[in-house]
Formats: structure tokens, C-alpha cells, sequence
């Protein structure tokens, strides 16, 4: 038999004792110091990040206002995009961080580069301008000036930059422009050596492999130019440009199956680059393929209908294949939108006369002289003014024209070959 066992209790004491239990003396003095610091905390939190608390807690009722990103976020977003290689895109992120922070200077030059890299020279100019006001002990901008002035103004580009080197001797950046400045002034060694040294100083920087490409293609060193411009695409396979540069040393060099395979490259990048289409349409007409060249042409202008410099390349191919009257129709567009470049003129001066319109062709091919100084060309439309006088009635005794001399143009700009 199992012995009764039951519980005792003593009637002196309450059933629930008064004996505290659990933290006491040292202990409950560090649980409250750390009750304390988490309330502080949270207090903390709750103050620094209150916009962003307010907006979960209204989000998660469904009241919450659209949300407008900071313009750190902006900028976080435009470098990404950039490093994708959209740079349109990331010109509008940068954009948009400028808005709330006009005067931050990182932003404002990460802008104006951008700007350089879709070729708006003149737009990141007043950039430059403006972060030299903003900040004249900062190099960046002295950097973002020289490089917008390199191509169109070496000469204003020179001291802007050395002025840069006077802040910050190391900028990789103001070498580099100083190396296409000093290209475009004829100081080729002096910008092999400012090349070369933004390369050591930065030698992760794209636009300094770029900038070195140039003074050793003027100096006739294409493997070496090929070389810098290859590491500039392997820094930054994404980005168009330095594909272009490149692909124009390999047709410099005859290496044409390369040249259009690096273009075809660019069109995986960007399969709506009118630009990549040109060059291909241009470099098979370089080895005599015009009927196979032309439908890349034809894609550039579908692509972009007033692209004045494919409107150019078509009506070169329409003439070699005789169509005559569709060359002057291409060539007529190509000035209407806004090209100067010769072949527009003295190639439709040319048309005209075979055609038998000699009015046309002796007006469009005096205008011809005025864009060109080559000597090659300026023959060709002597040719063609000594043909209308010789065989078209009315021109017998019309004096030759003495050219007028040529506005100088601007080098082509790197991103533009």
C-alpha cells in the first residue's frame, strides 16, 4: 500500500511568498543599465530615421505617399548604370541627384563625364566652369574643363589642366587630357609622356588607356595604340566607345574582319547603335563590297532617320553603283541634316554633271571647296569644274573659282571614330 503523501503547509506563511527571486544586486543593476541603453537607442533610431519609419508603418496601412529615393541613391544608381554601360541612363540618374544638391561637386563630375562620354563637349564645359567656382582647390573640375576643351580647344585646354597639376600633381585625369591636349597641339612627345604617366598614376582608368591610344596612333605606333585601347575595353567591356576606337585602329591596319567583329559586338551591347551599323556599312565599302555594305546603312537610317554622316555613306555607295539620282537625293539629305563633310558636296557636284544638270553641278561644286583643303579632293572638284566649262554650253568662258579657305574643323572627337 502506497503511503499517503500530502502537502504540508504552513499556515504562518502566505501561499505566495513575499521572497523576491530572480535578478538581484549586481545583475539587476547591469539589466537595467542595458534596458536603458536599448530604450536610448531606439529613441535614437526612431529620431535619425523617423521620415523612413513613417513611411513603413504608412506603407503597411496602404497610405503611404509615392516614394522619392535620396540623391545618394540617385548617384549609387547612375554609377551602376554606368558600369552597365548605359550612359544615357546614368546621365538622368545623375541628373536627378543634382536636383536636391546642385553644388555637390562629386556629383556634378561624374555628370559632366558623362556628358564627354555621349560626345556633349560643349555641355560639360560650363560644368567644368562651374565646379572650379564652387571648389577652386578641388582638381576635378580643372580635369572635367581641360577634357571638355582637349579636342575643339587644346590650346584653352593646356593651362586649364596644368593649373589642375598645381592642386593635385598625382590626378591621373589631367594627364590624360593633357595627353590628347598635346596631340592636338603637335607636342607628340610631351603627350606620349603625360599618357603614359596617367596609365602608371591610374591604371584601372579607361579614359587614360584612351588618352594614351593618341598620341601613338599620330606617332604611328597602331600595335601599341591597339594595346591601350584593348585594356580600356577589358576595364570596362560594357562601354561603347573604346570598342569604336578600336575597331578604327584594325581597319587602319587592313585587319577588317576584326574591325566588324568588334562592331558586331557593340550591337550585342546595343542592338539599336546606328553608329556600329554605319562603320560596318563603311568598312565593307573600304575592300569594294557596296552592294553588301549597304543594308547596314540602310539599318543606321531606319534606326535614325536624320543621321546625316549614313545619309553620307549611302549616297557613296548609290554613286559607285551608278544610281545617280538616288546618290544626290542621300547627299541632299546629309546636308539638310546638317553635315559638312565634303563627300556630301563634291560627290553630288559630280552626279549633277553626269546627269547633264550643269548649273547644279558647277554651284554645288564650287561650295565643295569651301570644306576641304585636302589636295586630292580639291583636285577632283578642279576636274569637275574644268568638265562643266569644256562640255556643258553657257561655260566656256567662266573663270575658275579661287577657294575660299576652309573653317577649320574640329578633330574628331574620341568617342566619335
Amino acid at each position: 500500500m502506497r503511503p499517503n503523501r500530502r502537502i504540508v503547509r504552513d499556515h504562518q506563511k502566505p501561499f505566495f511568498s513575499n521572497k523576491r527571486r530572480g535578478l538581484s544586486g549586481l545583475p539587476l543593476f547591469f539589466f537595467v543599465i542595458m534596458t536603458l541603453g536599448t530604450s536610448l537607442l531606439l529613441v535614437l533610431v526612431t529620431a535619425t530615421r523617423y521620415d523612413e519609419l513613417r513611411y513603413m508603418a504608412e506603407d503597411a496601412l496602404g497610405i503611404a505617399p509615392t516614394y522619392t529615393p535620396r540623391a545618394v541613391e540617385h548617384a549609387q544608381r547612375g554609377i551602376a548604370l554606368y558600369g552597365e554601360g548605359k550612359a544615357s541612363a546614368a546621365l538622368d540618374a545623375f541628373g536627378m541627384a543634382l536636383t536636391p544638391q546642385p553644388d555637390n561637386i562629386a556629383y556634378l563630375y561624374e555628370y559632366g563625364r558623362i556628358l564627354i562620354e555621349l560626345d556633349q563637349y560643349d555641355g560639360a564645359a560650363p560644368i567644368g566652369d562651374r565646379m572650379i567656382a564652387l571648389a577652386p582647390g578641388d582638381a576635378r573640375g580643372y580635369a572635367l574643363k581641360a577634357r571638355a576643351l582637349m579636342w575643339s580647344d587644346p590650346g584653352s585646354a593646356i593651362p586649364v589642366a596644368v593649373s589642375g597639376l598645381d592642386i593635385d600633381s598625382d590626378f591621373a585625369p589631367l594627364h590624360a587630357a593633357l595627353a590628347i591636349a598635346y596631340t592636338n597641339s603637335g607636342r607628340f612627345a610631351e603627350a606620349l609622356q603625360r599618357g603614359s604617366r596617367a596609365i602608371e598614376l591610374d591604371p584601372l582608368d579607361s579614359f587614360a588607356h584612351r588618352a594614351y591610344s593618341i598620341p601613338l596612333i599620330f606617332t604611328g605606333r597602331y600595335s601599341q595604340a591597339i594595346e591601350a585601347l584593348e585594356q580600356a575595353v577589358a576595364i570596362n567591356p560594357n562601354l561603347t566607345g573604346p570598342y569604336f576606337e578600336l575597331a578604327a585602329q584594325y581597319r587602319k591596319i587592313d585587319f577588317q574582319e576584326m574591325a566588324v567583329g568588334i562592331y558586331r559586338r557593340v550591337l550585342e551591347l546595343e542592338p539599336n547603335n546606328a553608329k556600329a551599323y554605319l562603320r560596318i556599312c563603311e568598312t565593307y565599302a573600304q575592300v569594294g563590297q557596296f552592294q553588301a555594305g549597304t543594308p547596314f546603312c540602310e539599318q543606321a537610317l531606319e534606326i535614325n532617320p536624320q543621321y546625316a554622316s549614313a545619309w553620307r555613306m549611302l549616297g557613296q555607295l548609290q554613286y559607285s553603283r551608278r544610281n545617280y539620282e538616288s546618290a544626290i537625293d542621300s547627299f541632299e539629305n546629309c546636308v539638310r541634316f546638317g553635315s559638312v563633310e565634303v563627300e556630301c558636296y563634291y560627290i553630288r557636284g559630280w552626279a549633277y554633271y553626269i546627269l547633264g544638270n550643269c548649273d547644279q553641278a558647277w554651284d554645288v561644286l564650287q561650295e565643295a571647296l569651301n570644306y576641304t583643303a585636302a589636295d586630292e579632293i580639291v583636285d577632283s572638284i578642279n576636274i569637275g569644274l574644268s568638265n562643266v566649262r569644256i562640255n556643258c554650253p553657257g561655260f566656256e568662258n567662266v573663270t575658275l573659282p579661287t577657294a575660299i579657305p576652309p573653317t577649320p574643323i574640329p578633330p574628331t572627337p574620341i568617342g566619335g571614330i
